[in-house]
């Protein structure tokens, strides 16, 4: 009934449509299996792409040739550059999407990828011949061959719902659990633990008092996420969002649910995640304050549905409801379901090698929350690097890593490899040491190289970036060049309260001051104005961004130019750490357990120390 096919990807979250989409675009001949084919890319949780780190995650994906940019540059509702106020290091796109379309245009992309089939079916097992992956075994009892399988099954393994003192098996509301792999891998010698995410409940928008809420509009620019030209959204056509916040009436009339709460009863095992904690939660580990702020968001265009961002919550319904309506703005509200929380199998990622294989069996590789991450970007990237090395694996070909230097990307599978987690891990800026490089606005300088060698980016984008950085270099070397007179650029200074010179002065000086913007600056003076007309916003924004942080950007270079020698000595992998006797115990337990591929992945793992790496250099001829 089946072909055998060179890559199996299970589950078709954010993390299994990215794998599909680039093991397929790379030649793979390609199955995705999920348990629901009206479910493909669902926005499980908020309607909401980006945010702080993950909108450059966003933005690398694309770079990268995978799809999840697209899909939301196609089904915004609202955009917004968030961190605008800092330096461009931290600015961060994030976009509402309508979820039902969000999740229409990924199915319609899929389908028109090459190389894809589909099945609908729970995968229940694997198939494994002398610690190699060849398959996998359907809940209808389908056989499917393959040479490389990629697991991304999200919240389903095991998957328990809790509401209140009810617990029932589910993957998400109305959808039924996956069993079986779990309890496989286990026998195969993996370890597996327990994590819990959580959901608000979603409410009738008809029955809301926005009179009562703050207003929060989309930015009146929209940039979007991916290079390509996808169509934008029109500023003036956005939706808008509220925000209101609790009180200590809410939080009293929560409390009463606190002895019911699975959370606090000891039903659910599964650590949450810790940057979006659930509502009783921050009410437990925040004493102090007497409110929460709550994000009220529209799930689409042509929905009243609300999604309540910061209500995050398990307690009994009617705990929920009765707290809500003490909520400015939610006096009458209805309630399309109550929130619940969710937990589920993970396996600790150190199992992993760097390319999201598993060290125990060939050719199967992890993605997404089974790897212990929470949040639909942080999927959707591992989905993208597992689907890259499961075809190259297949094609005999070494994988593909991406450095610290190089990625979040490269950022987030580095730390789940090297560090392991015991919470559900979510990026954040201040993980990136390289975070001068690593910014929005460069993805595609930085990764569309890479994407173009493997066969993802097309000729048209690497020349598209190719020109963009000639065009940069151009409008650096114009300010460089362009000298300014006292009398024609004092008028200007003087106007946004900046030191007036008193000799001439290059653009490039100019520009270094903390309250001169480039645009402003080509406006006050013509002539540069006229000598910049033909280039594009994006490239005079990153030019100044260039000129403005050149120290910044040379210091971090200089850094990781001292730490590649140490990303590039790499540790044989039969490496036997239980023979360097100066070793201390932890050090050679951690080392055996992890297994660095380098020395500088060995200087990140926890418990290891200097004088360890030390010893490691003297063993290794250093």
């Amino acid at each position: 009934m089946f072909p055998e096919y060179d890559v199996i990807v299970v589950g078709a979250g954010h993390a299994g449509c990215e794998a599909a989409a680039a093991a397929a675009n790379m030649g793979s001949k390609t199955l995705l299996v999920t348990m629901n084919m009206q479910t493909i890319a669902q926005m499980s949780c908020n309607p909401a792409m980006g945010g702080i780190a993950k909108g450059q995650i966003i933005r690398e994906i694309d770079a990268m040739g995978g799809y999840s940019g697209i899909v939301t540059d196609h089904t915004m509702i609202q955009f917004r550059m968030l961190n605008r106020s800092k330096g461009p290091a931290m600015w961060s796109p994030r976009a509402q999407s309508d979820r039902m379309l969000f999740s229409a245009k990924w199915r319609e992309m899929l389908e028109q990828t090459p190389n894809l089939d589909f099945y609908q079916d729970m995968v229940k097992g694997l198939l494994v011949k002398d610690k190699r992956v060849c398959g996998v075994i359907t809940g209808l009892g389908h056989e499917i061959k393959g040479k490389a399988v990629v697991l991304t099954n999200g919240t389903f393994l095991n998957g328990v719902i809790h509401i209140g003192e009810k617990q029932f098996g589910g993957g998400r509301v109305a959808e039924k659990a996956a069993s079986g792999i779990t309890e496989q891998l286990v026998e195969l010698g993996f370890e597996s633990d327990r994590l819990k995410t959580g959901t608000p409940p979603r409410i009738d928008g008809r029955s809301l008092d926005y009179s009562k809420m703050e207003i929060q509009n989309g930015d009146e620019e929209i940039i979007g996420f991916s290079f390509t030209d996808t169509p934008k959204l029109n500023p003036k056509q956005q939706r808008c969002c509220w925000i209101t916040y609790t009180n200590t009436k809410v939080h009293d009339i929560l409390k009463t649910g606190f002895d019911r709460s699975p959370m606090f009863t000891g039903r659910i095992d599964g650590v949450g995640p810790r940057y979006c904690p659930s509502i009783e939660d921050k009410i437990n580990r925040f004493a102090e304050r007497d409110r929460h702020q709550l994000f009220v968001e529209p799930e689409g265009w042509n929905t009243v549905e609300i999604y309540v961002n910061g209500f995050s919550t398990s307690l009994p319904e009617e705990v929920q409801y009765e707290a809500l309506r003490n909520v400015p703005g939610f006096e009458n509200a209805r309630m399309f379901r109550p929130g619940y929380a969710i937990e589920y199998d993970y396996f600790p990622p150190t199992q992993l090698k760097h390319t999201l294989e598993t060290k125990l069996i060939d050719n199967l590789f992890f993605a997404g929350q089974i790897n212990g991450t929470t949040g639909y970007e942080e999927a959707a990237c591992q989905g993208l690097m597992a689907g890259i090395n499961a075809h190259l694996k297949v094609q005999e070909k070494d994988g593909l890593v991406l450095q610290r230097s190089e990625a979040y990307i490269g950022v987030l599978i580095d730390d789940l490899i090297s560090k392991g987690t015991e919470e559900p891990y979510r990026m954040f800026t201040s993980r990136a040491e390289y975070r001068t490089l690593l910014r929005q606005d460069n993805a595609d300088a930085r990764l569309t190289p890479i994407s173009y060698k493997l066969g993802l980016a097309s000729e048209e984008r690497m020349e598209r970036v190719t020109q963009k950085n000639e065009n940069v270099a151009n409008i650096i070397a114009i300010l460089k060049s362009t000298v300014f007179k006292p009398e024609d650029i004092n008028p200007f200074l003087k106007h946004i309260n900046s030191s007036e010179i008193v000799e001439k002065q290059k653009a490039d000086k100019i520009l270094l001051r903390p309250s001169v913007e480039l645009q402003d600056l080509a406006q006050a003076v013509p002539a540069l104005g006229e000598a910049l007309k033909k280039y594009n916003k994006e490239e005079i924004e990153q030019a100044a961004i260039q000129v403005k942080y050149q120290t910044y950007i040379e210091k971090e270079r200089e850094i990781v130019a001292r730490m590649s020698e140490m990303e590039n000595l790499v540790i044989p992998e039969n490496f036997d750490y239980t023979k360097i006797s100066s070793l201390g115990n932890e050090a050679r337990e951690k080392l055996s357990k992890v297994k660095p591929r380098t020395l500088g992945q060995a200087t990140r793992i926890s418990g290891i120390n200097p004088s360890d790496i030390q010893i490691l250099m003297v063993y290794m001829g250093r």
